[in-house]
């Protein structure tokens, strides 16, 4: 399998792990035209209000780390869909990974460690580009995608705030 099919799969393994343990479900759309690869529901929330995500995954090694950012070339199309205002809310979530696949998890009889970590950000507003191919966007390394992150921004679109 080539290596960007495993990053795919392995960012959609990572936001699952960290779903479940927020207590929400994840399905994945048929199609990704609208840059979205997941759908996140939370559970037990007001059924009249909206408790849904749409998520756009991007997977990377590549040193895209600062002391407070992560600057990640995102496509201009994934970068217009995103920042468009949408009753569903849309998140950019970068998993980073290191170069050598055999380190991206490691196993015992005790624990399954990940590695690195994923970070979120809400383009949602954000202005128009003259780019036509990548833009630089700005992931805040505080906003780590956690499941207590994920319970916080679920916590807040539910209440028709946004993420």
């Amino acid at each position: 399998m080539e290596l960007n099919q495993r990053k795919e799969l392995f960012s959609k393994a990572y936001v699952r792990a960290v779903a479940a343990v927020a207590g929400c479900s994840v399905d994945q759309p048929e199609n990704d035209y609208d840059s979205v690869d997941l759908c996140i529901k939370a559970i037990g929330y007001d059924p009249m209000q909206p408790h849904r995500l749409e998520l756009q995954l991007k997977c990377t090694s590549r040193d895209v780390l600062d002391n407070a950012f992560v600057r990640y070339p995102l496509n201009v199309k994934n970068y217009n869909d995103l920042r468009v205002t949408t009753f569903i809310p849309r998140l950019l979530i970068v998993v980073l990974v290191p170069e050598n696949i055999e380190e991206w998890i490691q196993q015992s009889e005790s624990e399954m460690l990940i590695k690195h970590c994923a970070y979120w950000v809400s383009l949602r507003g954000m202005p128009e580009t003259r780019n036509t191919n990548r833009i630089t966007v700005e992931l805040l390394r505080q906003n780590q995608f956690t499941a207590e992150a994920l319970e916080s921004i679920m916590q807040r679109i539910s209440k028709g705030g946004v993420p």
